[in-house]
Protein backbone atom coordinates (compact mmCIF):
# COMPACT_ATOMS: atom_id res chain seq x y z
CA UNK A 1 0.00 0.00 0.00
CA UNK A 2 2.80 2.42 0.91
CA UNK A 3 4.77 1.74 -2.27
CA UNK A 4 1.64 1.96 -4.47
CA UNK A 5 1.01 5.45 -3.07
CA UNK A 6 4.53 6.54 -3.98
CA UNK A 7 4.24 4.99 -7.46
CA UNK A 8 0.94 6.78 -8.10
CA UNK A 9 2.47 10.10 -7.07
CA UNK A 10 5.37 9.57 -9.46
CA UNK A 11 2.97 8.85 -12.34
CA UNK A 12 1.03 12.02 -11.57
CA UNK A 13 4.28 13.96 -11.40
CA UNK A 14 5.37 12.92 -14.89
CA UNK A 15 2.05 14.00 -16.42
CA UNK A 16 1.88 17.25 -14.47
CA UNK A 17 5.31 18.40 -15.50
CA UNK A 18 4.61 18.13 -19.19
CA UNK A 19 1.25 19.87 -18.71
CA UNK A 20 2.85 22.98 -17.19
CA UNK A 21 1.66 26.29 -18.64
CA UNK A 22 4.71 28.50 -18.07
CA UNK A 23 7.93 29.04 -19.97
CA UNK A 24 10.72 26.82 -18.56
CA UNK A 25 13.88 28.25 -17.00
CA UNK A 26 17.31 26.68 -16.52
CA UNK A 27 19.07 28.08 -13.41
CA UNK A 28 22.78 27.25 -13.22
CA UNK A 29 22.49 26.52 -9.50
CA UNK A 30 19.34 26.31 -7.44
CA UNK A 31 18.98 25.88 -3.68
CA UNK A 32 15.55 24.73 -2.48
CA UNK A 33 15.24 25.15 1.28
CA UNK A 34 12.78 23.80 3.84
CA UNK A 35 11.01 21.08 1.90
CA UNK A 36 9.37 18.01 3.42
CA UNK A 37 10.42 14.76 1.77
CA UNK A 38 8.36 11.61 2.23
CA UNK A 39 10.77 9.07 3.68
CA UNK A 40 11.27 6.35 1.02
CA UNK A 41 11.75 3.79 3.81
CA UNK A 42 8.57 4.81 5.66
CA UNK A 43 5.67 6.53 3.89
CA UNK A 44 4.21 7.56 7.26
CA UNK A 45 7.04 10.00 8.08
CA UNK A 46 8.79 12.94 6.42
CA UNK A 47 12.24 14.51 6.47
CA UNK A 48 12.83 18.27 6.37
CA UNK A 49 15.62 18.73 3.83
CA UNK A 50 17.43 21.20 1.59
CA UNK A 51 18.22 20.43 -2.06
CA UNK A 52 20.84 21.74 -4.47
CA UNK A 53 20.50 21.48 -8.26
CA UNK A 54 23.55 22.36 -10.38
CA UNK A 55 23.46 22.41 -14.18
CA UNK A 56 20.03 20.76 -14.11
CA UNK A 57 21.27 17.76 -12.10
CA UNK A 58 20.41 16.96 -8.49
CA UNK A 59 23.62 17.62 -6.56
CA UNK A 60 22.68 17.31 -2.89
CA UNK A 61 19.85 16.27 -0.57
CA UNK A 62 20.67 17.04 3.04
CA UNK A 63 19.16 17.72 6.45
CA UNK A 64 22.09 20.04 7.26
CA UNK A 65 22.18 23.80 6.76
CA UNK A 66 23.47 24.84 3.33
CA UNK A 67 25.28 28.12 2.60
CA UNK A 68 23.45 30.36 0.11
CA UNK A 69 26.63 31.97 -1.20
CA UNK A 70 27.39 31.07 -4.80
CA UNK A 71 23.83 29.97 -5.62
CA UNK A 72 22.22 31.50 -8.71
CA UNK A 73 18.74 31.12 -7.18
CA UNK A 74 17.56 30.34 -3.65
CA UNK A 75 13.91 29.58 -2.94
CA UNK A 76 11.99 28.72 0.22
CA UNK A 77 9.62 25.75 -0.13
CA UNK A 78 7.88 26.85 3.09
CA UNK A 79 7.77 23.22 4.28
CA UNK A 80 5.87 22.01 1.27
CA UNK A 81 5.82 18.29 0.45
CA UNK A 82 8.04 16.95 -2.32
CA UNK A 83 7.02 14.10 -4.60
CA UNK A 84 9.43 12.72 -7.15
CA UNK A 85 12.38 10.53 -7.90
CA UNK A 86 15.58 11.86 -6.34
CA UNK A 87 18.74 10.44 -7.89
CA UNK A 88 22.01 12.24 -7.15
CA UNK A 89 23.83 13.10 -10.39
CA UNK A 90 20.69 12.70 -12.52
CA UNK A 91 18.41 15.45 -13.97
CA UNK A 92 16.01 16.70 -11.29
CA UNK A 93 12.39 15.53 -11.57
CA UNK A 94 9.99 16.45 -8.78
CA UNK A 95 7.18 18.71 -7.67
CA UNK A 96 6.41 20.46 -4.39
CA UNK A 97 2.83 20.57 -3.07
CA UNK A 98 1.46 23.06 -0.57
CA UNK A 99 -0.28 20.25 1.36
CA UNK A 100 0.50 16.68 2.28
CA UNK A 101 -1.37 14.39 -0.18
CA UNK A 102 -1.45 11.65 2.45
CA UNK A 103 -3.69 13.87 4.56
CA UNK A 104 -5.64 15.45 1.71
CA UNK A 105 -5.56 13.35 -1.45
CA UNK A 106 -7.63 15.99 -3.31
CA UNK A 107 -4.53 18.15 -3.77
CA UNK A 108 -3.44 15.71 -6.50
CA UNK A 109 -6.72 16.32 -8.32
CA UNK A 110 -6.24 20.09 -8.42
CA UNK A 111 -2.57 20.49 -9.25
CA UNK A 112 -2.95 23.95 -10.76
CA UNK A 113 -3.87 25.20 -7.32
CA UNK A 114 -1.67 23.05 -5.10
CA UNK A 115 1.60 22.53 -7.02
CA UNK A 116 3.91 25.37 -5.98
CA UNK A 117 7.00 24.17 -7.81
CA UNK A 118 7.76 21.67 -10.56
CA UNK A 119 10.99 20.72 -12.32
CA UNK A 120 11.34 18.29 -15.22
CA UNK A 121 14.69 16.98 -16.49
CA UNK A 122 16.41 19.76 -14.58
CA UNK A 123 14.26 22.53 -16.06
CA UNK A 124 11.95 24.54 -13.78
CA UNK A 125 8.52 24.50 -15.43
CA UNK A 126 6.46 25.97 -12.60
CA UNK A 127 7.40 28.12 -9.64
CA UNK A 128 5.10 29.94 -7.23
CA UNK A 129 7.66 29.90 -4.41
CA UNK A 130 9.28 33.06 -3.11
CA UNK A 131 12.98 33.63 -3.61
CA UNK A 132 14.96 34.01 -0.39
CA UNK A 133 16.30 37.36 -1.59
CA UNK A 134 12.72 38.69 -1.68
CA UNK A 135 12.02 37.65 1.92
CA UNK A 136 12.59 40.26 4.63
CA UNK A 137 15.71 39.41 6.60
CA UNK A 138 15.27 38.18 10.17
CA UNK A 139 16.12 40.91 12.69
CA UNK A 140 19.47 40.30 14.37
CA UNK A 141 17.88 40.35 17.80
CA UNK A 142 15.73 37.34 16.95
CA UNK A 143 18.48 35.12 15.63
CA UNK A 144 18.90 31.94 17.66
CA UNK A 145 22.12 30.69 16.13
CA UNK A 146 25.11 30.46 18.49
CA UNK A 147 27.96 32.86 18.03
CA UNK A 148 31.07 31.44 16.46
CA UNK A 149 34.39 33.13 16.03
CA UNK A 150 38.02 32.46 15.29
CA UNK A 151 39.31 28.92 15.16
CA UNK A 152 36.10 27.57 16.73
CA UNK A 153 33.96 28.70 13.77
CA UNK A 154 34.45 25.63 11.59
CA UNK A 155 31.37 24.29 9.82
CA UNK A 156 31.57 20.91 8.06
CA UNK A 157 30.13 20.33 4.59
CA UNK A 158 26.48 19.21 4.52
CA UNK A 159 26.01 15.44 4.52
CA UNK A 160 24.10 14.07 1.54
CA UNK A 161 21.21 11.75 2.41
CA UNK A 162 21.05 8.35 0.67
CA UNK A 163 17.58 9.10 -0.73
CA UNK A 164 16.18 7.06 -3.62
CA UNK A 165 12.65 5.79 -4.15
CA UNK A 166 14.17 3.03 -6.25
CA UNK A 167 15.65 1.66 -3.05
CA UNK A 168 12.47 1.97 -1.02
CA UNK A 169 12.21 -1.61 0.12
CA UNK A 170 13.02 -3.62 3.19
CA UNK A 171 16.60 -4.81 3.41
CA UNK A 172 17.08 -8.48 2.63
CA UNK A 173 19.44 -8.86 5.58
CA UNK A 174 17.07 -7.45 8.22
CA UNK A 175 14.37 -9.17 10.24
CA UNK A 176 11.67 -7.95 12.56
CA UNK A 177 8.92 -9.68 14.51
CA UNK A 178 6.93 -9.28 17.69
CA UNK A 179 9.77 -10.38 19.96
CA UNK A 180 13.03 -9.20 18.37
CA UNK A 181 14.61 -7.55 15.34
CA UNK A 182 18.08 -7.45 13.87
CA UNK A 183 20.31 -6.97 10.88
CA UNK A 184 23.05 -9.19 9.49
CA UNK A 185 26.19 -7.70 8.00
CA UNK A 186 29.76 -8.64 7.21
CA UNK A 187 33.20 -7.15 6.69
CA UNK A 188 35.90 -8.18 4.24
CA UNK A 189 39.36 -6.57 4.34
CA UNK A 190 42.01 -7.42 1.73
CA UNK A 191 45.68 -6.47 2.19
CA UNK A 192 48.66 -6.25 -0.12
CA UNK A 193 52.03 -5.54 1.48
CA UNK A 194 55.54 -4.88 0.20
CA UNK A 195 58.66 -4.43 2.32
CA UNK A 196 60.64 -1.53 0.86
CA UNK A 197 63.91 -1.67 2.77
CA UNK A 198 65.83 -3.61 5.43
CA UNK A 199 69.38 -3.03 6.63
CA UNK A 200 71.83 -5.76 7.64
CA UNK A 201 71.19 -5.39 11.38
CA UNK A 202 67.46 -5.81 10.88
CA UNK A 203 68.05 -8.94 8.81
CA UNK A 204 70.17 -10.43 11.60
CA UNK A 205 67.37 -9.67 14.08
CA UNK A 206 64.39 -10.86 12.04
CA UNK A 207 65.54 -12.69 8.95
CA UNK A 208 64.67 -11.62 5.42
CA UNK A 209 61.46 -9.57 5.54
CA UNK A 210 60.90 -10.01 1.80
CA UNK A 211 59.59 -13.48 2.58
CA UNK A 212 56.60 -11.71 4.14
CA UNK A 213 55.67 -9.79 0.98
CA UNK A 214 52.28 -10.61 -0.49
CA UNK A 215 48.55 -10.37 -0.02
CA UNK A 216 46.14 -11.81 2.50
CA UNK A 217 42.62 -11.73 3.82
CA UNK A 218 43.09 -9.33 6.71
CA UNK A 219 39.57 -9.80 7.99
CA UNK A 220 36.51 -11.82 7.13
CA UNK A 221 33.93 -11.34 9.84
CA UNK A 222 30.17 -11.42 10.00
CA UNK A 223 27.45 -11.15 12.58
CA UNK A 224 24.21 -9.59 13.71
CA UNK A 225 23.03 -6.74 15.92
CA UNK A 226 19.47 -6.30 17.08
CA UNK A 227 16.99 -5.70 19.87
CA UNK A 228 15.02 -7.94 22.19
CA UNK A 229 11.68 -6.16 22.48
CA UNK A 230 11.17 -5.81 26.21
CA UNK A 231 9.56 -2.65 27.59
CA UNK A 232 13.09 -1.29 27.60
CA UNK A 233 14.80 -3.09 24.69
CA UNK A 234 17.94 -5.14 25.24
CA UNK A 235 20.65 -5.06 22.57
CA UNK A 236 22.33 -8.26 21.41
CA UNK A 237 25.58 -8.49 19.41
CA UNK A 238 27.06 -11.63 17.84
CA UNK A 239 30.16 -11.57 15.63
CA UNK A 240 32.28 -14.37 14.25
CA UNK A 241 35.25 -14.50 11.89
CA UNK A 242 37.50 -16.90 10.10
CA UNK A 243 40.24 -15.04 11.95
CA UNK A 244 40.10 -12.30 14.59
CA UNK A 245 40.17 -8.77 13.14
CA UNK A 246 42.61 -7.75 15.87
CA UNK A 247 45.11 -10.52 15.21
CA UNK A 248 47.26 -11.83 12.39
CA UNK A 249 45.76 -13.83 9.55
CA UNK A 250 47.52 -16.82 8.02
CA UNK A 251 46.25 -18.94 5.15
CA UNK A 252 46.25 -22.07 7.34
CA UNK A 253 43.70 -20.44 9.68
CA UNK A 254 41.09 -19.57 7.04
CA UNK A 255 38.88 -22.56 7.90
CA UNK A 256 38.79 -21.82 11.63
CA UNK A 257 35.85 -19.98 13.19
CA UNK A 258 36.37 -17.54 16.03
CA UNK A 259 33.58 -15.85 17.96
CA UNK A 260 34.78 -12.29 18.47
CA UNK A 261 31.74 -10.95 20.30
CA UNK A 262 28.70 -12.40 21.97
CA UNK A 263 27.29 -9.69 24.16
CA UNK A 264 24.00 -8.62 25.69
CA UNK A 265 23.55 -4.95 26.64
CA UNK A 266 20.89 -4.48 29.32
CA UNK A 267 19.82 -0.88 30.06
CA UNK A 268 19.45 -0.31 33.79
CA UNK A 269 18.43 3.33 33.35
CA UNK A 270 18.71 6.07 30.73
CA UNK A 271 22.35 6.57 31.71
CA UNK A 272 23.56 3.13 32.83
CA UNK A 273 24.02 -0.17 30.97
CA UNK A 274 25.10 -3.66 32.03
CA UNK A 275 26.99 -5.61 29.33
CA UNK A 276 27.38 -9.38 29.68
CA UNK A 277 29.50 -11.69 27.52
CA UNK A 278 32.58 -11.55 25.34
CA UNK A 279 33.39 -7.93 24.61
CA UNK A 280 36.13 -5.34 24.43
CA UNK A 281 37.78 -4.44 27.71
CA UNK A 282 36.89 -0.89 28.85
CA UNK A 283 40.34 0.68 28.60
CA UNK A 284 42.03 2.90 25.97
CA UNK A 285 40.13 4.83 23.31
CA UNK A 286 42.29 3.34 20.58
CA UNK A 287 41.58 -0.20 21.81
CA UNK A 288 37.83 0.36 22.18
CA UNK A 289 37.43 1.97 18.75
CA UNK A 290 36.95 -0.40 15.84
CA UNK A 291 39.74 -0.46 13.28
CA UNK A 292 37.18 0.60 10.69
CA UNK A 293 37.02 3.99 12.44
CA UNK A 294 40.77 4.35 13.00
CA UNK A 295 42.81 6.72 10.80
CA UNK A 296 45.50 4.01 10.58
CA UNK A 297 45.19 0.45 9.31
CA UNK A 298 46.50 -1.03 12.56
CA UNK A 299 46.65 0.09 16.16
CA UNK A 300 49.85 1.39 17.69
CA UNK A 301 52.30 -1.30 18.84
CA UNK A 302 51.86 -0.42 22.52
CA UNK A 303 48.10 -1.01 22.34
CA UNK A 304 48.50 -4.43 20.72
CA UNK A 305 51.32 -5.55 23.03
CA UNK A 306 50.00 -4.45 26.43
CA UNK A 307 46.21 -4.39 26.03
CA UNK A 308 44.24 -7.51 25.06
CA UNK A 309 41.46 -7.02 22.54
CA UNK A 310 38.51 -8.88 24.05
CA UNK A 311 37.59 -10.77 27.19
CA UNK A 312 34.63 -12.50 28.81
CA UNK A 313 32.98 -10.70 31.68
CA UNK A 314 30.54 -8.13 33.05
CA UNK A 315 30.81 -4.38 32.42
CA UNK A 316 28.74 -1.66 34.07
CA UNK A 317 28.93 1.64 32.18
CA UNK A 318 27.28 5.04 32.12
CA UNK A 319 27.60 8.75 31.53
CA UNK A 320 26.77 11.94 33.40
CA UNK A 321 27.15 15.71 33.69
CA UNK A 322 25.29 16.38 30.44
CA UNK A 323 27.26 13.57 28.74
CA UNK A 324 30.59 15.28 29.40
CA UNK A 325 31.82 12.34 31.47
CA UNK A 326 31.68 8.58 30.94
CA UNK A 327 32.68 5.69 33.13
CA UNK A 328 32.93 1.93 32.75
CA UNK A 329 34.13 -0.86 35.00
CA UNK A 330 34.11 -4.62 34.77
CA UNK A 331 35.38 -7.98 35.94
CA UNK A 332 36.66 -10.59 33.49
CA UNK A 333 37.75 -14.22 33.28
CA UNK A 334 37.87 -16.02 29.92
CA UNK A 335 37.75 -19.57 31.32
CA UNK A 336 34.55 -20.27 29.39
CA UNK A 337 35.94 -19.08 26.07
CA UNK A 338 39.26 -20.93 26.53
CA UNK A 339 37.74 -24.18 27.90
CA UNK A 340 39.62 -23.91 31.20
CA UNK A 341 38.74 -24.24 34.86
CA UNK A 342 37.77 -20.90 36.37
CA UNK A 343 40.41 -21.14 39.12
CA UNK A 344 43.17 -21.79 36.57
CA UNK A 345 42.30 -18.85 34.33
CA UNK A 346 43.47 -15.29 34.95
CA UNK A 347 40.96 -12.80 36.34
CA UNK A 348 40.96 -9.07 35.67
CA UNK A 349 39.38 -5.93 37.09
CA UNK A 350 39.30 -3.10 34.55
CA UNK A 351 37.95 0.46 34.53
CA UNK A 352 37.97 3.68 32.53
CA UNK A 353 36.72 7.24 33.01
CA UNK A 354 36.61 10.07 30.45
CA UNK A 355 35.92 13.80 30.65
CA UNK A 356 35.28 16.62 28.19
CA UNK A 357 36.73 19.63 30.04
CA UNK A 358 36.07 21.82 27.00
CA UNK A 359 33.60 21.63 24.12
CA UNK A 360 32.71 24.55 21.84
CA UNK A 361 29.15 25.81 21.47
CA UNK A 362 28.72 24.21 18.05
CA UNK A 363 30.62 21.09 19.25
CA UNK A 364 33.11 21.20 16.37
CA UNK A 365 35.98 21.58 18.85
CA UNK A 366 36.60 19.68 22.07
CA UNK A 367 39.26 18.43 24.47
CA UNK A 368 38.94 14.83 25.68
CA UNK A 369 40.80 13.30 28.64
CA UNK A 370 40.69 9.71 29.81
CA UNK A 371 42.24 7.37 32.36
CA UNK A 372 42.07 3.59 32.59
CA UNK A 373 43.39 0.86 34.85
CA UNK A 374 43.68 -2.91 34.47
CA UNK A 375 44.61 -5.39 37.23
CA UNK A 376 45.30 -9.08 36.50
CA UNK A 377 46.22 -11.85 38.91
CA UNK A 378 48.36 -13.30 36.08
CA UNK A 379 47.54 -16.94 36.85
CA UNK A 380 48.37 -17.85 33.26
CA UNK A 381 51.66 -15.95 33.25
CA UNK A 382 52.58 -12.90 31.18
CA UNK A 383 53.87 -12.31 27.68
CA UNK A 384 54.00 -9.10 25.64
CA UNK A 385 54.60 -9.27 21.90
CA UNK A 386 53.51 -7.58 18.69
CA UNK A 387 54.33 -7.15 15.04
CA UNK A 388 55.62 -3.97 13.39
CA UNK A 389 52.13 -2.42 13.02
CA UNK A 390 51.95 -4.49 9.82
CA UNK A 391 50.08 -7.77 10.01
CA UNK A 392 52.04 -9.50 7.26
CA UNK A 393 55.05 -9.42 9.51
CA UNK A 394 57.00 -11.46 12.06
CA UNK A 395 56.88 -10.47 15.72
CA UNK A 396 59.37 -7.61 16.11
CA UNK A 397 59.27 -7.46 19.92
CA UNK A 398 58.60 -10.35 22.31
CA UNK A 399 59.29 -10.76 26.01
CA UNK A 400 58.69 -14.49 25.93
CA UNK A 401 56.45 -16.28 28.41
CA UNK A 402 57.10 -15.78 32.16
CA UNK A 403 55.34 -16.53 35.43
CA UNK A 404 54.28 -13.54 37.52
CA UNK A 405 52.32 -12.77 40.67
CA UNK A 406 50.21 -10.00 39.10
CA UNK A 407 50.23 -7.12 36.64
CA UNK A 408 48.87 -3.59 36.83
CA UNK A 409 48.35 -1.55 33.66
CA UNK A 410 47.69 2.20 33.49
CA UNK A 411 46.46 4.09 30.44
CA UNK A 412 46.31 7.86 29.91
CA UNK A 413 44.57 9.27 26.84
CA UNK A 414 43.89 12.70 25.37
CA UNK A 415 42.28 13.91 22.17
CA UNK A 416 41.78 17.33 20.64
CA UNK A 417 39.42 17.69 17.70
CA UNK A 418 39.00 20.97 15.82
CA UNK A 419 36.75 20.51 12.83
CA UNK A 420 38.42 18.06 10.43
CA UNK A 421 41.65 18.00 12.47
CA UNK A 422 42.22 15.41 15.20
CA UNK A 423 45.24 15.08 17.50
CA UNK A 424 45.31 12.07 19.84
CA UNK A 425 47.83 10.55 22.20
CA UNK A 426 47.96 7.65 24.66
CA UNK A 427 50.50 6.42 27.18
CA UNK A 428 50.28 2.85 28.50
CA UNK A 429 52.38 1.28 31.26
CA UNK A 430 52.32 -2.23 32.72
CA UNK A 431 53.99 -2.99 36.05
CA UNK A 432 54.77 -6.70 36.38
CA UNK A 433 55.03 -8.07 39.93
CA UNK A 434 57.59 -10.88 39.60
CA UNK A 435 60.67 -10.76 41.83
CA UNK A 436 62.55 -13.32 39.72
CA UNK A 437 62.23 -10.91 36.77
CA UNK A 438 63.20 -7.83 38.78
CA UNK A 439 59.60 -6.49 38.80
CA UNK A 440 59.93 -5.06 35.28
CA UNK A 441 57.95 -2.17 33.79
CA UNK A 442 56.81 -2.24 30.16
CA UNK A 443 55.51 0.93 28.52
CA UNK A 444 54.97 2.91 25.37
CA UNK A 445 52.96 5.68 23.76
CA UNK A 446 51.66 6.97 20.47
CA UNK A 447 50.83 10.39 19.04
CA UNK A 448 48.46 10.44 16.07
CA UNK A 449 47.32 13.33 13.88
CA UNK A 450 44.68 13.17 11.17
CA UNK A 451 43.15 15.66 8.75
CA UNK A 452 39.99 15.01 6.76
CA UNK A 453 40.85 16.93 3.60
CA UNK A 454 37.27 17.02 2.31
CA UNK A 455 36.14 18.85 5.44
CA UNK A 456 33.96 16.34 7.29
CA UNK A 457 34.11 16.11 11.09
CA UNK A 458 34.76 12.72 12.68
CA UNK A 459 31.90 11.96 15.05
CA UNK A 460 32.30 11.75 18.85
CA UNK A 461 30.34 9.17 20.83
CA UNK A 462 29.35 10.80 24.08
CA UNK A 463 27.91 7.53 25.37
CA UNK A 464 31.33 5.88 25.72
CA UNK A 465 33.90 8.64 25.14
CA UNK A 466 35.33 7.53 21.80
CA UNK A 467 35.55 8.94 18.30
CA UNK A 468 33.53 7.31 15.57
CA UNK A 469 33.55 6.99 11.83
CA UNK A 470 34.14 9.67 9.21
CA UNK A 471 30.80 10.88 7.79
CA UNK A 472 30.83 11.19 4.01
CA UNK A 473 29.36 14.41 2.63
CA UNK A 474 28.92 12.94 -0.87
CA UNK A 475 29.89 9.40 -1.73
CA UNK A 476 31.06 8.33 -5.17
CA UNK A 477 27.58 6.88 -5.65
CA UNK A 478 26.10 10.35 -5.06
CA UNK A 479 28.16 12.04 -7.78
CA UNK A 480 30.82 13.02 -5.22
CA UNK A 481 34.43 12.20 -4.35
CA UNK A 482 33.79 10.51 -1.04
CA UNK A 483 35.85 11.57 1.99
CA UNK A 484 39.67 11.79 2.01
CA UNK A 485 41.83 11.66 5.13
CA UNK A 486 45.56 11.84 5.76
CA UNK A 487 47.17 10.69 9.01
CA UNK A 488 50.59 10.51 10.63
CA UNK A 489 51.58 8.63 13.78
CA UNK A 490 54.65 8.21 15.93
CA UNK A 491 54.66 5.28 18.33
CA UNK A 492 57.21 3.77 20.67
CA UNK A 493 57.23 0.56 22.71
CA UNK A 494 59.77 -0.53 25.34
CA UNK A 495 59.68 -4.21 26.33
CA UNK A 496 63.19 -4.28 27.79
CA UNK A 497 63.56 -3.98 31.57
CA UNK A 498 65.23 -6.13 34.19
CA UNK A 499 65.46 -9.73 33.03
CA UNK A 500 63.05 -9.09 30.16
CA UNK A 501 64.79 -8.36 26.84
CA UNK A 502 61.78 -8.04 24.56
CA UNK A 503 63.18 -5.15 22.54
CA UNK A 504 62.48 -1.47 21.93
CA UNK A 505 60.64 -0.35 18.80
CA UNK A 506 59.87 3.05 17.26
CA UNK A 507 57.47 3.32 14.32
CA UNK A 508 56.74 6.31 12.08
CA UNK A 509 53.54 5.82 10.06
CA UNK A 510 51.92 7.87 7.30
CA UNK A 511 48.50 6.98 5.94
CA UNK A 512 45.99 8.01 3.27
CA UNK A 513 42.34 6.94 3.51
CA UNK A 514 39.68 7.18 0.81
CA UNK A 515 36.13 6.56 2.05
CA UNK A 516 34.32 6.01 -1.25
CA UNK A 517 31.03 5.35 0.54
CA UNK A 518 29.94 4.11 3.97
CA UNK A 519 30.43 0.57 2.63
CA UNK A 520 33.72 0.86 0.70
CA UNK A 521 37.11 2.13 1.90
CA UNK A 522 40.56 2.06 0.32
CA UNK A 523 43.73 3.10 2.12
CA UNK A 524 47.50 2.87 2.08
CA UNK A 525 50.02 3.03 4.97
CA UNK A 526 53.79 3.55 4.98
CA UNK A 527 55.92 2.73 8.02
CA UNK A 528 59.55 3.22 8.99
CA UNK A 529 60.57 0.96 11.89
CA UNK A 530 63.60 1.17 14.15
CA UNK A 531 64.18 -1.89 16.36
CA UNK A 532 66.66 -2.24 19.24
CA UNK A 533 66.89 -5.94 20.02
CA UNK A 534 69.56 -8.63 20.34
CA UNK A 535 70.08 -10.99 17.42
CA UNK A 536 69.98 -14.78 17.78
CA UNK A 537 73.55 -14.73 19.15
CA UNK A 538 72.77 -12.17 21.88
CA UNK A 539 74.46 -9.19 20.20
CA UNK A 540 72.63 -5.90 20.75
CA UNK A 541 71.68 -4.41 17.39
CA UNK A 542 69.67 -1.50 16.02
CA UNK A 543 67.93 -2.39 12.79
CA UNK A 544 65.89 -0.27 10.39
CA UNK A 545 63.22 -1.39 7.96
CA UNK A 546 60.31 0.09 6.04
CA UNK A 547 57.25 -1.12 4.20
CA UNK A 548 53.97 -0.19 2.60
CA UNK A 549 50.55 -1.83 2.80
CA UNK A 550 47.38 -1.19 0.80
CA UNK A 551 43.93 -2.28 1.95
CA UNK A 552 40.41 -2.48 0.57
CA UNK A 553 37.52 -2.83 3.03
CA UNK A 554 34.06 -3.92 1.90
CA UNK A 555 31.04 -3.90 4.21
CA UNK A 556 27.87 -5.86 3.60
CA UNK A 557 25.00 -3.90 5.14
Amino acid sequence: MKKSFTFLCLLLLSSLLYAAEIAPTEPQSLLVKNVHLIDPEDDTSTLLVNLIIIDQKLNLVTQDEVAEEGMTDVIDANKGVLLGNLEIGEPANFMILDEDPRKNFKVLLDTKEHVNFAISKGVVVKNKLVKIAEVSPIPKAKEKKPKKSGWLAYQPPPISLPISYKQAKKKWNAWDNEYFNGIFFGILALDRQHWLSQDDSSELQLGDLNTHDGGEIRALRFGAIGKLKFDTPWIYTIFAATNAFDRDFQDKDLDSLTFLDYRLDIPLSQKNTLSIGKQKEPISMERIMTLLDSPMQERAAVSDALLPARNVGLVLSGHGFNQRTTWAGGIFNDWFDDNQDFNESSSQVIGRVTWLPFISENESTFLHLGFGGRYSNAKEGVRALTESEFKISPFFVDTGFHQADSTMTYNLETSIRNGPFWLAGEYTRTDVVASVLGDPTLDGYHITMSWIMTGEIRSYKKSNGTLGSVPIAKSVYQDGWGAWETAIRWSTLDLTDGVLQGGDMDVLSVGLNWYLSPLVTANINYRYITLDRPDQFGHNLQGDSSGINSRIVLILD
